[in-house]
């Protein structure tokens, strides 16, 4: 008798104790994808223009039909930080519109002021024109905080309880937000950027380790697959709600202030009974345990009941000594753990690299701004459910292979195919974004079946920790393009071959046990040896 079948029996793997309170973590999933990809739009390009005084009416229009005689034309359409120079002893008369004899095309010079297209962002309050690489520091820091977050993430979660990490994040990402949105100036504004996922980074992870310990094995993946889809949905939801709330500061209090509610959650959502019991915990243990079957209309017998709350300590009696070792010279001295944590943060940074890379060179992609962050978005969902599909039919290991690879073969196509077939290139793009959300969510679920209950979080979090150098490392891509267009698509292929192949070297978790202690997760798959 081991703990999962004692669990599946007399709890069962999925009713109506698991479903409610997975309905409600996937909230918090919606809220993390807010937090995502919040400065795409508030700190989001403008499009503008050098001012022209002796052309330009009250109020100055952005796009008029003389701009190309004034200002440089590009092969998108003009210069957004140079115009040409005035002609010497030019005169106006009042029926010359802006004429071409107003201007020495021969020469440019910077812009003076400026005439935009839209104001909504930071670009535009805190006067950030021609500054570009001053803008995208905000997506930068995101980035960077959440490298801070993650092992808070872990230290919280897995010391004082994964409801307690939910709520803790959920109240440092509602306020960091709302204090955002009066930021004065863009030093204010980039730090609160940082301290946002550094500080609230970790809600995500700790929704979807409560979620999946929660089901039993058969439930893991499409419970993984919901959560994942939760956190998509959020970013979805964020460009629908940013194409109607226009103004970047009541965008970020529209989006921010309704995560207060979550605050409640440390009332209405159930510990996991896991942690409960790997921490020693027993009479919340059994409280939650007997809650839960309650709800899913059971009754748990008083010897399971007992083997449930003396299990997990028997089951690491026996290496007391060992287990009173600091945990990393544990790993140090175990080949297969010291293994297992050398290659996951790889397919972390592979896998954040690919699909932040492919976010920012999206740039193919025509048409409403809006729409289209919706659309690339959105294509994850089909990715994340097709992982469901897949995982518990072909493995773990098969279906990320094969996810990598696939993503690897539309990048090399896409940076091949020509700019005049932009139907193909458009499927190209969209097939190796859904291959990231094929990827992300067996990547999250196969993490995590790899590493013990009493550390779980914690491993999660040093692997996902050292992936965000792939989301800091993308945005510096799309300027190798002026050597070739193509290198940051290689780059993205490259890295998912790795990827891919050392998926191979680690066992494969399909229909095993979630390891409770160090020792499992070493002995981990040598049954099948």
């Amino acid at each position: 008798m081991d703990i999962d079948s004692v669990l599946n029996n007399e709890l069962g793997q999925f009713g109506k104790y698991q479903l409610i309170n997975i309905l409600l973590l996937t909230i918090p999933a919606i809220a993390s994808g807010f937090m995502a990809g919040d400065y795409v739009f508030t700190a989001g390009k403008l499009p503008y223009r050098c001012s022209v005084a002796i052309c330009d009416t009250e109020p100055p229009e952005y796009q008029p039909d003389w701009i190309l005689n004034a200002i440089p034309g590009t092969a998108g359409g003009f210069e957004d930080c140079s115009r040409y120079v005035y002609s010497p002893n030019i005169t106006i008369s009042p029926t010359d519109v802006c004429s071409p004899d107003l201007f020495d095309r021969n020469a440019t010079v910077p812009c003076d002021g400026y005439v935009y297209g839209r104001t909504n962002s930071v670009v535009y309050d805190f006067g950030l024109e021609c500054q570009e690489w001053l803008r995208a520091l905000a997506g930068t820091l995101n980035s960077l905080g959440a490298m801070v977050a993650l092992p808070l993430a872990g230290f919280v979660s897995d010391y004082f309880g994964r409801r307690s990490s939910v709520v803790f994040f959920a109240f440092n990402v509602a306020l960091v937000g709302v204090v955002k949105a009066f930021s004065v100036n863009y030093t204010m504004y980039v730090i609160l950027q940082f301290m946002h996922t550094a500080i609230g980074g970790g809600l995500y992870s700790a929704a979807y380790i409560l979620a999946t310990e929660l089901v039993g094995p058969e439930y893991r993946v499409p419970t993984s697959a919901t959560m994942s889809s939760s956190f998509a949905l959020g970013q979805s939801l964020l460009g629908l709600i940013a194409a109607f709330v226009y103004e970047w500061r009541k965008l970020t209090l529209t989006l921010f202030v309704p995560v207060f509610s979550l605050l409640s959650y440390y009332w209405i959502v159930t510990e996991s009974h896991r942690w409960l019991l790997s921490k020693n915990k027993n009479k919340r243990a059994k409280a939650t345990l007997e809650k839960g079957a309650r709800l899913n209309g059971k009754v748990i017998s008083e010897d399971c009941m007992d083997f449930l709350l003396t299990a997990i300590p028997k089951q690491s009696d026996f290496k007391s000594d060992e287990s009173n070792r600091p945990l990393l010279i544990r790993v140090l001295k175990s080949r297969a753990m010291l293994r297992r944590c050398c290659t996951t943060p790889v397919y972390w940074i592979a896998t954040t690299f690919i699909y932040y890379g492919l976010s920012i060179n999206s740039v193919s992609l025509s048409g409403n701004m809006y729409f289209n962050y919706i659309l690339t978005t959105f294509i994850e969902i089909p990715g994340y459910w097709t992982a469901y599909l897949l995982l518990d039919r072909v493995g773990r290991k098969v279906t990320l292979f094969c996810g990598y690879m696939l993503c690897s073969a539309c990048c090399v196509a896409f940076c091949f195919t020509p700019k005049s077939m932009y139907g193909l290139s458009l499927a190209l793009y969209l097939t190796g974004k859904f291959s990231t959300g094929v990827i992300f969510t067996s990547l999250y679920l196969f993490t995590s079946e790899l590493y013990p209950t009493r550390h779980r979080h914690s491993f999660l979090g040093f692997s996902s920790m050292l992936g965000r150098i792939g989301s800091v490392v993308a945005p510096l891509t799309p300027p190798l393009m002026v050597y070739w267009t193509g290198i940051p698509s290689l780059l993205f292929a490259g890295m998912a071959a790795i990827a891919g192949l050392l998926i191979l070297t680690q066992p494969e978790t399909r229909g095993l046990k979630v390891p409770d202690t160090f020792e499992d997760a070493e002995l981990l798959g040598k049954a099948r040896l």
